[in-house]
C-alpha cells in the first residue's frame, strides 16, 4: 500500500474506488475542506484501457462547475448529431447548454483531470490497498484492508463498480440480469477510416460501435446474437472483422489489435444507495448498457449529487437527514437510465416483427418535439429535475442552466467555489457568516425570480419578488 499524496490522521470520508465517479467526489470532499482517502486496489498507473467513451452535456456542466470541462473540450472531439436506427436523428445542437454537443473523448483522459484535480485539493490517495470489507456502528465505519490496518471514518462511499465489495460487505442485493452476453471490445489501427465520427450499425444478429481514442487507434465493441460464450473464452481478431463486417458491411481493414476482450452487459441496480453511514455510487449503485453512453455520465452527478450534502453535514451546516435525499433523488434517475439505455439497445436490435415498430418510433420522435425533448433530456441528462416539496415554486428541483449574471460573470463560473449560489434582481449581502458558502450574484437581466441554487446546480428554493426576510429564511433553511 502507497499513499501518495493529501492529508493525515483520520480521514471523515473514505472513498473506495478511483474511476471518474470516485474522484469526482473525492475531489469536490478535498476541496470543502474535508480529509478524505481514496482506496484502490489497482496499482498507480495511467491506463489506456476505457469503455466509455463520450461526455454529454449534464455532466460536461458539472465539470464546467469545477474548472475542468474546458481542458476536456480541448482533446476531445464534439459531435452535435446522434444518428440512430431507420433515420432517427438526435440534433444536439438546439439544447440549452453550453454544451450542446456530445463530446467525445476515453474515459482515461476523464480520469486524468480528476485525478490531477483531486490531488492538487489534497486526498489521500492509496494505491495496491483492496479493501475487503467493512463494519459500521453508530459512530462511523471502520474499513477493512487487505495486509493493512483497519480505518476508521465517518462515512464511507463505494464507488468500486460492479462488483463491489462495499455494497456486499453493507449486505445489498443487486438484482437484475445479463442483458447482452459475449460482447467483444478490441483496440485496432484501421486501414480505411470511417465517414463519421461514432460509427455504429444494427444488421440482423450483428451490431457493431467504432470510436476513436485520439492516438490513432479506434477502440471497437461488437456483439453477435448466436455468439454466446462465456467472458474467458478468448478473442482473435478475425472474429471482430466478421461481426463488424456482417454489422457494418466493412471492417476498415482493422490491423494490430493492441487489446481485445469479451465481456457481459448487465441491467442491475441496488435497491438502496445507503445503509446507515455507507453509501454507494456509480457502478457499484447501478449498472446497465453502453447504449447512450450513459455510465460514466450518471455516476458523475451521482458524485456530484452526494459530495456537497456530505461536506453540509460534517461542516455541521446541515443535518444528517439532507443525505437521505441522495436516494430519493438519484435512485429514480437511475432506475430511468437503465430502462431507457436497455430500449435503445433492444430496438437497435429488433428483428422481424418489431422493425415496423421500430421504425414508427423513429418517425414519431422525428417529427414530435415533445418526445424528441424528452429522449434528448435524458441521454444527455438536462432532462432530469428532482423531487419538490408540496407547494414549492414550480422551479424547485430543476437543473439550471448556464445563465449570465451581472458584469459578465455566468453561474457555473460562481459554482466553482462549491457553494450555494443566490441569484437576484437587486444587489443582496448574505453576510460574512456564509462567505464560505454561500456566493451572492445578480441577473443580467431584468428578472424579478430569486433562485438559490445548490453547489450541483439544481434550484434549492426560488420565489417571485422575494423581500429580505423571505431570503434569509430560505438562507437559513438550505444554506444553514
Amino acid at each position: 500500500m502507497n499513499g501518495t499524496t493529501g492529508t493525515s490522521g483520520t480521514p471523515r470520508v473514505i472513498v473506495v474506488g478511483s474511476g471518474p465517479t470516485g474522484l469526482l467526489l473525492a475531489g469536490d470532499l478535498a476541496a470543502a475542506g474535508i480529509p478524505v482517502t481514496l482506496l484502490e486496489k489497482r496499482p498507480h498507473k495511467t491506463s489506456n484501457l476505457s469503455r466509455a467513451f463520450v461526455l454529454h452535456a449534464r455532466a460536461l456542466e458539472q465539470l464546467d462547475a469545477r474548472g475542468l470541462a474546458d481542458d476536456l473540450e480541448a482533446v476531445g472531439r464534439p459531435i452535435s448529431r446522434m444518428n440512430l436506427f431507420d433515420g432517427l436523428t438526435l440534433d444536439l445542437g438546439a439544447l440549452p447548454s453550453r454544451f450542446n454537443h456530445v463530446l467525445v473523448l476515453p474515459q482515461y483522459e476523464v480520469e486524468k483531470v480528476l485525478e490531477r484535480r483531486a490531488a492538487e485539493a489534497g486526498v489521500d490517495f492509496r494505491h495496491d490497498c483492496e479493501v475487503t470489507g467493512l463494519t459500521q456502528d453508530a459512530d462511523g465505519v471502520t474499513v477493512h484492508v487487505r495486509g493493512g490496518e483497519d480505518l476508521r471514518t465517518a462515512y464511507a462511499v463505494g464507488t468500486d463498480g460492479m462488483r463491489s465489495v462495499v455494497r456486499e460487505a453493507v449486505g445489498l442485493p443487486f438484482p437484475g440480469r445479463s442483458a447482452i452476453r459475449s460482447v467483444v471490445l478490441a483496440d485496432v489501427l484501421l486501414a480505411e477510416q470511417p465517414e463519421t465520427l461514432l460509427t455504429a450499425a444494427a444488421v440482423g444478429d450483428a451490431f457493431a460501435f467504432l470510436a476513436p481514442f485520439g492516438d490513432g487507434y479506434y477502440r471497437v465493441i461488437c456483439w453477435h446474437r448466436g455468439r454466446d460464450v462465456p467472458d474467458h473464452e478468448p478473442v482473435d481478431l478475425d472474429e471482430v472483422k466478421e461481426i463488424t463486417r456482417l454489422a457494418l458491411g466493412r471492417d476498415y481493414g482493422m490491423h494490430d489489435a493492441r487489446w481485445m476482450s469479451r465481456f457481459h452487459s448487465d441491467e442491475r441496480q441496488a435497491p438502496s444507495y445507503r445503509v446507515g453511514r455507507v453509501f454507494l455510487a456509480g457502478d457499484a449503485a447501478h449498472v446497465h448498457t453502453p447504449a447512450g453512453g450513459q455510465g460514466m455520465n450518471t455516476g458523475l452527478q451521482d458524485a456530484a449529487n452526494l459530495s456537497w450534502k456530505l461536506a453540509a453535514v460534517l461542516h455541521g451546516h446541515a443535518a444528517p437527514d439532507l443525505l437521505d435525499t441522495y436516494q430519493s433523488e438519484r435512485h429514480p434517475v437511475g432506475r430511468t437510465v437503465l430502462r431507457s439505455s436497455g430500449a435503445i439497445v433492444r430496438l437497435a436490435m429488433a428483428k422481424g416483427w418489431q422493425l415496423p415498430v421500430r421504425a414508427a418510433l423513429a418517425t414519431a420522435l422525428n417529427h414530435l418535439a415533445p418526445a424528441r425533448r424528452k429522449a434528448v433530456g435524458q441521454v444527455t441528462g438536462i432532462g432530469y429535475r428532482y423531487p419538490a416539496p408540496r407547494g414549492a415554486h414550480r422551479l424547485t428541483g430543476a437543473r439550471v442552466p448556464d445563465v449570465a449574471t451581472a458584469g459578465g460573470g455566468r453561474l457555473y463560473e460562481a459554482l466553482r467555489g462549491g457553494r450555494f449560489v443566490l441569484i437576484t434582481q437587486d444587489a443582496y449581502d448574505p453576510g460574512t457568516e456564509r462567505a464560505d458558502r454561500l456566493t451572492a450574484a445578480r441577473w443580467a437581466s431584468d428578472r424579478r425570480t430569486t433562485v438559490l441554487v445548490r453547489p450541483d446546480g439544481y434550484v434549492a428554493w426560488a420565489a417571485e419578488d422575494a423581500q429580505a426576510p423571505d431570503i434569509e429564511k430560505a438562507l437559513a433553511t438550505h444554506v444553514g
